[in-house]
C-alpha cells in the first residue's frame, strides 16, 4: 500500500475492531497486533474501506523523522472516518470536529510489539459533552472493535 507522507500538522480522523487484549489509558485504546505497522494499517485500511469508511490520509511518522536525520521505531497514522457518524456529534457540539475524522496509531515498542491506539468513543464523548448520543458512540464503538480486530487479529 501506498503512503501519504504529509508534514506533521494534521488535524482530524473518524472510525475504527477486537483480537488481542486492548487496554484503555487516558481515553486510548490499544490493542496488541500480530502483525507489522504497515501490515496492520493496511488490514485496517482495508476494513475501513470495506464497509464504506472514507480514508482521509495516511502518515508515515518514520519516514518524516528519517527525513530529519533522527530514527524512529515505526510508526504510522491513518486518518478515517463516515460522516453518517461524526456528523450527528457533530451536530451536538462542534469541537469534536478537532478529533474527527478519527485516528489511528500503529507503533511498535521498544520489544518489537505492534500496537493499534485509537481514541475511545466515550472518552470523545466526555471531553465534548455529547455523552447523551448513546446510538451513535456505542456504533462508533462497536465499529471501531470490529475493524480494529480485523486489522490486528493472526
Amino acid at each position: 500500500m501506498r503512503s501519504l507522507i504529509v508534514p506533521s500538522l494534521v488535524i482530524a480522523v473518524l472510525l475504527g475492531g477486537a483480537s488481542a487484549p486492548a487496554s484503555t489509558d487516558g481515553g486510548l485504546v490499544s490493542r496488541r497486533s500480530a502483525h507489522t505497522v504497515d501490515q496492520t494499517l493496511d488490514r485496517l485500511e482495508a476494513a475501513l474501506k470495506d464497509a464504506g469508511a472514507k480514508i482521509v490520509a495516511r502518515l508515515d511518522h518514520t519516514a518524516e523523522a528519517k527525513a530529519l536525520g533522527r530514527s524512529m521505531r515505526p510508526t504510522a497514522l491513518l486518518i478515517f472516518g463516515n460522516p453518517a457518524v461524526g456528523a450527528p456529534l457533530m451536530l451536538r457540539n462542534q469541537t469534536i470536529g478537532i478529533d474527527l475524522p478519527m485516528k489511528a496509531l500503529a507503533w511498535e515498542d521498544d520489544r518489537g510489539q505492534v500496537w493499534l491506539t485509537y481514541n475511545a468513543p466515550a472518552y470523545l464523548a466526555e471531553r465534548h459533552g455529547v455523552s447523551r448520543s448513546t446510538e451513535v458512540l456505542e456504533a462508533m464503538r462497536k465499529g471501531l472493535e470490529r475493524f480494529t480486530d480485523a486489522a490486528t487479529r493472526p
